[in-house]
Parts: C-alpha cells; structure tokens; sequence
C-alpha cells in the first residue's frame, strides 16, 4: 500500500505543474485535458463550460514521489489547509535553491535555519497554497 498526494488547483493546474517543474525540477508523466477524455462527460459531474482545454488529470514525479494533480471541476477557491509537503534534499545549498525558488510569489512561514534535526529547515507557502517543508540532510 502506499499514499500519493493528489492536488486539486482550480483551473491553475497546468501553471501549478510548470511552476514545480521549474521550481523543484518536476518531470511531467502525464497531462490529459477534459476534452480529451476518451469517454463522455458524466452528466453527474458535468464538465464547467470553457474547462475542454483545463487539466482533467495530471502526474508528475519530484525525485522519488508521483504527485497527480488536476483543475478539479471549478467552484471555490482551492484551499490547501491542514497538510503540507516534505522535501528533502542533499545539502544546504540545495535547500535555499529550493526554498527560494518555492518561495518567489508565496510566503515564507519559517526561513531556513539549522535544526537539531536538519542542518536547513524552512518553511514556505507557495503561489497556489501548498505549503512546503524543506529538510536538508545532514552532513
């Protein structure tokens, strides 16, 4: 068994992917439109008029991790409240660069700083909302 985040970004979805494919080097495995669904709308659960090109599903891999992710069906503002992400990375120097990088529009909860635990931990809001735990590995 094993548990995937699955990101949900109101219609941000595919500028969300390419901000973590810049940001953490994220490598898309996959981005499929509604319009390309290779089955008919559920009419349960319609499709938002204007949505054909919005990401139905989308997946991409940080490191080790698939993080799936899609534009959701519209309504209200994506939230992203009681979880965050854990990024661990080699050294220090990589830490700031992608903490900085998380950083560039969002919000800096906690800067990096040494832990006992960590030689770089820090804590950042990102422009959609996912907050984010950078971990240094210690040396």
């Amino acid at each position: 068994m094993k548990i995937e985040p699955y990101l949900f970004f109101n219609g941000r979805c595919e500028e969300a992917v390419e901000f973590y494919r810049q940001a953490v080097g994220a490598k898309v495995e996959a981005l499929i439109r509604f319009k390309e669904s290779p089955e008919p709308p559920n009419p349960e659960c319609p499709v938002p008029p204007g949505w054909e090109d919005k990401v139905m599903h989308g997946a991409f891999r940080i490191g080790e991790t698939l993080v799936m992710a899609s534009d959701g069906h519209g309504g209200a503002p994506t939230e992203f409240r009681g979880f965050g992400l854990s990024i661990t990375v080699k050294d220090v120097a990589e830490a700031k660069q992608v903490f900085d990088a998380l950083a560039d529009g969002g919000q800096v909860q906690a800067p990096l700083s040494p832990t006992f635990f960590s030689p770089s931990f820090g804590m950042v809001v990102d422009r959609f909302g996912v907050m984010w735990m950078v971990i240094a590995l210690p040396t």
